[in-house]
């Protein structure tokens, strides 16, 4: 029985669900907080805690109930939400299923404005180096708006007015409304697929931030950056400002202020023509009026009116030109002769047949040197060896045997210089003149020299 009483997890926490879920002042529940530990998950389901100074609660805001949001809660933001409190069974935690947010403080679609506008610029759409110029003289307008707006009234009747002769296409498009967005974002698509045209003009008239709210969609911001066509942005009064007007090449005021941009005013063309034409009628008419002065010159000028006399001082200008070209032609022809005469006398005195008879004569006298040269270099070597000869014939032995000398040598055959070398009883040999004596010492007798 008393096991009975024990309780399983899920039962508990099923009974405390249903008790929160029977509960009326729970079903809604408007909160004032801060966000915390903010998470988008992949699946479109956003997670989060409210805070505030003493107390925090877990949330969650599934995707089909944030799809409406203006905007992306951040950390620290502060909200105000309304939801539901209910228990997450397997987690046995209560929590706040939310079902609309919007900033504290701040309307969502202001902010959803101010956070798009700071996307939008560090991604450079804003930048003033990609915006595209408009053209001079469009040759085929554009124009996105509502069919049976004022807006497209006032575009078509101030470019009637302005400049009558472009032809314009008009684009129409839902400008209010969720689907507007979408629509304004196909029309710029197909005008830069399918029409020629050289400037678009996108708007619509004044009104709230909510009527004007499709003109802050990212998509539109997009597709007027991407656009190839130059985009004109009209949207609203003066006072109004969308995102598609800083992302558009040119910004106007209004719907009027945007057909005055795309085209020049056909006034101000003709004026400038008439300008041209008045300044080319004065241009003209001042060098016709210096042709005539210049006509008048010639015709009081010497030269027509004593035509003759004028002829007769050319003919002697001509014939003493002619005598001094003449003069000139036989100086420098004289100059010339005397330059080839000089080259002709230089070219034999260096020609080849000068050159081999020069070379002749040098080698037959370097010949001759040569020769005599060696007959004095054979003379001193004779005379030197026969120096050498009468030397050599001083000292040789054998000359010096053929007056009776002869040369002692041991048995070994050294030749015996002491008579310290030798004793008595070694046999030793005499060299003589014609042959060799072989002999014994019988005794040996040493002398002092003094």
């Amino acid at each position: 029985m008393v096991q009975d009483q024990y309780l399983t997890v899920t039962a508990l926490t099923k009974y405390i669900k249903r008790k929160l879920s029977g509960d009326p002042h729970l079903k809604t529940v408007w909160l004032r907080g801060e966000v915390s530990n903010f998470k988008h998950h992949s699946r479109g389901h956003m997670y989060l805690s409210l805070k505030d100074e003493q107390a925090r609660i877990q949330a969650v805001m599934f995707a089909g109930n944030n799809r409406s949001l203006k905007f992306v809660p951040e950390n620290g933001m502060n909200v105000l939400v309304k939801g539901e409190v209910n228990v997450y069974e397997p987690m046995g935690q209560y929590q706040l299923y939310l079902k609309e947010m919007q900033p504290d403080g701040i309307g969502a679609l202001y902010f959803a404005f101010e956070q798009l506008k700071g996307k939008l610029e560090k991604e450079g759409l804003f930048a003033f180096d990609r915006k595209k110029p408009l053209p001079t003289y469009p040759q085929h307008i554009g124009v996105i708006t509502s069919p049976t707006g004022a807006a497209v009234k006032d575009i078509l009747t101030t470019i009637e007015r302005r400049y009558p002769i472009v032809p314009v296409s008009i684009l129409p498009v839902l400008v209010q409304g969720e689907r507007a967005a979408n629509s304004v974002v196909n029309a710029i698509q197909y005008a830069n697929e399918h029409l020629d045209c050289d400037v678009l003009i996108v708007g619509r008239g004044g009104g709230s931030i909510e009527d004007l709210w499709g003109f802050n969609e990212e998509v539109v911001a997009r597709a007027i950056a991407e656009s190839e066509i130059p985009v004109i942005s009209g949207v609203g009064h003066e006072t109004d400002t969308t995102i598609s007007d800083f992302v558009a090449d040119v910004r106007a005021a209004t719907p009027t202020g945007a057909a005055e941009l795309a085209v020049p005013s056909i006034i101000e063309l003709k004026d400038q023509v008439h300008a041209y034409n008045q300044r080319l009628i004065r241009v003209m008419a001042g060098i016709q009026s210096e042709a005539k002065q210049k006509l008048t010159r010639l015709q009081k000028s010497y030269a027509f009116k004593y035509p003759e006399q004028l002829m007769r001082q050319k003919e002697q200008d001509l014939d003493r030109i002619l005598e001094r070209m003449n003069r000139q032609i036989e100086r420098k022809h004289s100059q010339h002769q005397e330059q080839w005469s000089y080259l002709t006398k230089r070219l034999r005195q260096q020609g080849p047949e000068t050159k081999m008879k020069e070379g002749a004569e040098t080698l037959e006298k370097q010949t001759k040197q040569l020769q005599l040269r060696f007959q004095h270099l054979l003379q001193h070597k004779k005379e030197r060896f026969h120096t050498t000869i009468d030397k050599l014939t001083l000292l040789n032995p054998l000359d010096i045997m053929k007056r009776g000398y002869a040369i002692p040598f041991t048995e070994k055959g050294k030749v015996i210089k002491k008579a310290s070398s030798v004793k008595s009883g070694d046999p030793i040999s005499l060299k003589v003149q014609d042959g060799t004596i072989d002999c014994h010492v019988t005794g040996v007798k040493e002398e002092e020299n003094d």
